[in-house]
């Protein structure tokens, strides 16, 4: 049972874990990668001793798991704006840094970083020919009628959305446009529309924009 004088002692962190689990309830796109960017918080709030370092050490890892998790879950883009795959390894080797020079013991934390590592390769031969996720293309503007369909070839495989509505492919552009998707070069006389993330490497989503008639589109995203 326990004692006020625990409660008084240790109150931060059940705090923090709460709030970090509020934080990766937003993910949407890539909830596996928000889960795991759990972890080094979790084992922080297991494992540090109590006191000014352990609260301002685990402030410090909530603020790393925000930057980590949310601006890709509000469609922002640019290089400041972490990839999903670079939570696993990157996150990771960030958050036991932040554990080693709080707890002073940079020894154990090293765990983390292999972890982070080996779950990266996991994921990476996993998703090797699996088509992109949601990339901030769907959920797609909500007047459009939307059936979706996942194409592959020699080169992969990619989605497909095929759409109709009033001004359709029109809709479709201002609604990439707004999540931060910027226009690229066409391909094959195709509109293409790509957004970048990534604080070292770089993940770029494009997406193809093909008019089929005034009232209907084929949309087309992969991931370069």
């Amino acid at each position: 049972m326990l004692t006020a004088e625990q409660v008084k002692t240790h109150w931060w962190r059940a705090a923090l874990a709460v709030a970090a689990v509020i934080v990766v309830a937003f993910s949407r796109d890539d909830p596996f990668a928000a889960l795991f960017a759990l972890v080094p918080i979790l084992v922080w709030c297991g494992a540090a001793r109590s006191g000014r370092a352990g609260v301002v050490t685990g402030l410090v890892l909530l603020a790393l798991l925000a930057w980590f998790v949310l601006p890709r879950e509000l469609g922002l883009a640019g290089p400041w704006v972490p990839a999903a795959i670079e939570v696993y390894w990157l996150h990771t080797t960030l958050a036991a840094v932040v554990c080693a020079i709080g707890s002073r013991k940079p020894g154990p934390w090293l765990l983390l970083v292999f972890g982070g590592f080996v779950v990266t390769g996991g994921v990476l031969v996993a998703g090797w020919q699996e088509a992109p996720g949601d990339e901030g293309v769907l959920p797609g503007p909500a007047p459009l009628r939307i059936t979706e369909d996942i194409d592959c070839g020699s080169g992969g495989c990619w989605r497909v959305a095929e759409s109709t509505g009033d001004r359709v492919a029109e809709v479709w552009r201002d609604h990439l446009t707004a999540r931060n998707f910027t226009p690229s070069p066409a391909l094959d006389g195709v509109s293409r529309f790509c957004r970048t993330t990534g604080l070292v490497v770089n993940h770029t989503t494009c997406v193809k924009v093909r008019s089929l008639t005034p009232d209907s589109a084929r949309v087309e995203w992969y991931v370069e």
